[in-house]
């Protein structure tokens, strides 16, 4: 650990280099990632402007609740069943899963294959339960 210090001091224009670098490519994969949102204002896009809500878990996770009028598809089976949302292609697309990680990367796949709106739930369905929003089993 002391020689870590020490190199850092006498390297420090290397240091914060890497730390500029790393900052960098973490912002440009949250953009990538599409835009996040709370549960209310998820709330507000399924109830003003019909916006649909699909949950990425795994089965188990959303036998354990999940959003009311939620469609659940797996992530490891987004890619085979996109076929399953091309009737909601024109609404905005809500991505959940458990906690608001693996959602950035089905927002990905689903702003590549054309899809106009698609935001993340900011914290998942752990948020959504937090703040004790609605859930059925």
């Amino acid at each position: 650990m002391e020689r870590l210090i020490e190199f850092a001091i006498q390297h420090y224009y290397l240091v914060a280099a890497w730390v500029l670098t790393l900052a960098v490519l973490l912002w440009t994969e949250k953009r990538k990632a599409g835009k996040s949102v709370s549960p209310a204002e998820a709330t507000r896009l399924i109830n003003k402007e019909d916006g649909v809500v699909l949950d990425i878990r795994q089965r188990k996770e959303w036998d354990t609740g999940h959003i009311t009028g939620a469609h659940h598809i797996p992530f490891a089976d987004l890619d085979r069943r996109l076929n399953e949302l091309e009737k909601f292609r024109d609404k905005p697309v809500i991505v959940v899963c458990n906690l608001g990680q693996a959602a950035g990367s089905a927002s990905k796949k689903l702003k590549a294959a054309g899809y106009g709106q698609v935001v993340r739930l900011s914290g998942g369905m752990t948020e959504w339960k937090a703040q004790n929003m609605p859930i059925v089993k």
